[in-house]
């Protein structure tokens, strides 16, 4: 290597290595906090345990007479009936042609327009259940805890704390009263060194706000390129054959200089996959969106929900589940309406819209699910066990919280994206879509930066155990070189003094 280029890859990885390395070890200290403690969500089962349960000897409305009630004759996107809003039995409509949810009183048809703070206290009363003392916290746009996008259709957040064993603080929906958020008081403490620094979000949610994403991105550049040429350095300056006066094999003779060349040789790659990885789960500069069409699902559902004259009123509904029933959801599924029946826990029971227990004919489903996009079907897949791209993560987890049931169904298409969807041959339901540029993101992004191996995953705590001490060796390179650096600045400092 030539003597300036030489030196300038020592300078590369000295003066941006001091920067990074301070980053690096808080990702991998936060990193191994996240294993266990995700940022704050709320799960649909959550959301469903902490539901009453629907009363069907209350005079509640058949939906289409709320609908009529409310002014809504159009089609609809979806359509719930759930205590979710006050602590009453509510209608949450959504139009077909908006976003916003309207909240329909079952017993009145009133729509509920103002979210008010006696509206706020009694959801979050029907939450915590009966004998917790609770109080308005008072009503945000965005806190540290509430910075995802799923929420912004729900601002302002009214914030409520409960005064239970774990102390939880509950956000209420500002636009339909739902509780859409808790976070406990632990899992809020440990999201201080766990998720919140992690995704560096006290850059989120002021001045820093829009410019966000390209901090992460370019913070991400510039550790990969310190990586690159401190392992270069690391690699150069370590003798293989032979040893230096000291006896040893690398040059340095200070304890952190020294254990920071060791670890670096130990642990760069890692190191450089992570940073790697984690730039991946940016998305940056969109290089994984494909252009891929949208799902033609209201073809594959034989068009909109539409809810008729003749569609059960929920009384009716309720005795045919023959069970607890938290919510009622009515879906468009290969041009029938059927209504899903969703307890505390478990799959949800399929009634028709007339209120009788029903299945989804599979013939008739794999006909639908040919409609979801121009192109052929080249195959459909049953899966009766998780795999490499269709698995379940805890619920704490980035990835984890949402259903992922079995046996599912794989749709296959000849298209030019290679798309998969997956189905739920039970519902009817479209959980997801894959195609070539989002499976080259879950190598990328899931696999290289959480180890979403299904052998390990499997196999905890060995799963755990690899991660811990993998991140340990990434703290200690790093951690190493924060003190290297702060010692050559106070130098530099002292120097610029004199």
């Amino acid at each position: 290597m030539l003597p300036h280029a030489k030196r300038w890859l020592f300078l590369v990885h000295r003066w941006l290595g001091i920067v990074a390395c301070a980053f690096f070890a808080m990702w991998f200290v936060s990193g191994v906090v996240m294993m266990y403690v995700g940022y704050p969500k709320l799960t649909a089962e959550e959301r469903l345990q902490h539901l009453p349960p629907l009363d069907a000897s209350a005079p509640l409305m058949g939906p289409r007479q709320a609908l009529d009630a409310a002014g809504l004759q159009g089609p609809l996107q979806s359509l719930r009936l759930a205590a979710a809003s006050g602590g009453r039995a509510v209608y949450l409509a959504v139009p077909a042609q908006k976003r916003a949810s309207v909240v329909i009183d079952a017993q009145t048809g009133a729509v509920l327009r103002e979210v008010d703070p006696a509206r706020v206290l009694a959801s979050a009363r029907a939450y915590a259940g009966p004998g917790v003392a609770l109080h308005a916290d008072g009503t945000i746009d965005e806190d540290a805890f509430s910075h995802s996008r799923g929420l912004d259709a729900h601002r302002p957040l009214h914030r409520v704390q409960l005064d239970d064993p774990a102390a939880t603080r509950l956000y209420i929906s500002g636009t339909t009263g739902e509780v859409v958020r808790d976070a406990p008081r632990a899992e809020r403490l440990w999201n201080y060194v766990g998720a919140w620094m992690h995704w560096l979000y006290p850059f989120r949610g002021n001045v820093f706000d829009p410019y966000w994403a390209d901090i992460v991105n370019w913070l991400s550049i510039l550790g990969i390129v310190a990586t690159l040429a401190g392992t270069v350095v690391g690699v150069m300056r370590w003798r293989f054959a032979g040893r230096y006066k000291s006896g040893s094999r690398s040059p340095y003779r200070g304890f952190m200089m020294r254990w920071h060349h060791i670890t670096g040789l130990l642990f760069a790659l890692v190191t450089l996959t992570w940073i790697f990885s984690g730039l991946m789960s940016m998305n940056p500069w969109r290089i994984f969106d494909s252009g891929a069409p949208a799902l033609r699902v209201a073809a594959m559902n034989g068009g909109p929900l539409l809810i008729g004259e003749r569609d059960a009123a929920p009384a009716v509904l309720l005795a045919a589940a023959g069970r607890e029933v938290r919510e009622l959801q009515w879906e468009r599924v290969d041009g029938r309406t059927l209504v899903l029946a969703r307890g505390a826990a478990g799959r949800p029971l399929l009634l028709s819209s007339g209120g009788e227990r029903t299945t989804i004919d599979e013939t008739a489903l794999k006909a639908a699910v040919a409609r979801l996009l121009p192109d052929a079907v080249a195959r459909i897949e049953v899966l009766r066990a998780y795999d490499l791209h269709y698995y379940a993560r805890d619920a704490h987890t980035m990835m984890g919280g949402t259903e992922k049931p079995l046996p599912v169904w794989r749709v296959v298409f000849d298209d030019a994206n290679k798309t998969w969807v997956h189905v739920d041959p039970s519902t009817g339901a479209v959980l997801g879509r894959s195609d070539r540029t989002r499976r080259a993101s879950r190598w990328l992004f899931a696999m290289l930066h959480s180890w979403d191996w299904l052998p390990l995953l499997e196999r905890r705590p060995l799963w755990d155990i690899v991660l811990v001490l993998l991140s340990l060796g990434g703290a200690a390179l790093s951690l190493t070189g924060v003190v290297i650096g702060w010692r050559r600045l106070g130098k530099k400092l002292g120097a610029a003094r004199a």
